[in-house]
């Protein structure tokens, strides 16, 4: 997508440390087997202002406090904590999103399993366009994601 090194590199610090924000919500909702109730699921949406917060405290990931801010909101409108809308949120957000919710869905869980590499390509696929920005979800399956298997990632 044409991002020079550094950028690059931006977005995997950001990505390694988007849910940081975590650390100010109740380790009884995160560790919750069953299904949130409203009150706790409005907890954990606090964690993308609460990453924010701490990150844009310091010098060094300032700039990464935009993306971690952002990497909630939906393409549709329909995300948190600020309801942004398309290309309103940073390109890097949604790059990072993408990634975020392909890996949390691959990745097993202590509620639930990992899904295949089809399944998630499948979902991520249904979601382009209303969760995901289309382009970059078109990009990371079929460059990203086959770059990946071409040298057993």
């Amino acid at each position: 997508m044409n991002f020079d090194k550094d950028d690059a590199n931006q977005m995997k610090i950001a990505g390694l440390i988007l849910d940081i924000g975590k650390i100010g919500i109740d380790e009884k909702i995160l560790n919750k087997a069953g299904i949130l109730t409203d009150v706790e699921r409005k907890e954990i949406e606090k964690h993308p202002e609460i990453g924010w917060s701490v990150l844009s405290s310091t010098n060094e990931f300032s700039e990464l406090a935009q993306f971690v801010l952002a990497h909630h909101e939906r393409w549709d409108g329909g995300g948190y904590p600020n309801g942004l809308k398309g290309e309103e949120i940073p390109i890097e957000a949604r790059i990072i999103t993408v990634a975020d919710a392909y890996d949390a869905m691959t990745s097993e869980r202590s509620y639930r399993n990992g899904v295949t590499k089809e399944e998630a390509i499948k979902e991520l696929k249904r979601c382009s366009g209303t969760h995901f920005d289309p382009e970059i979800v078109e990009v990371f399956v079929n460059q990203v994601l086959t770059y990946n298997s071409d040298f057993g990632g």
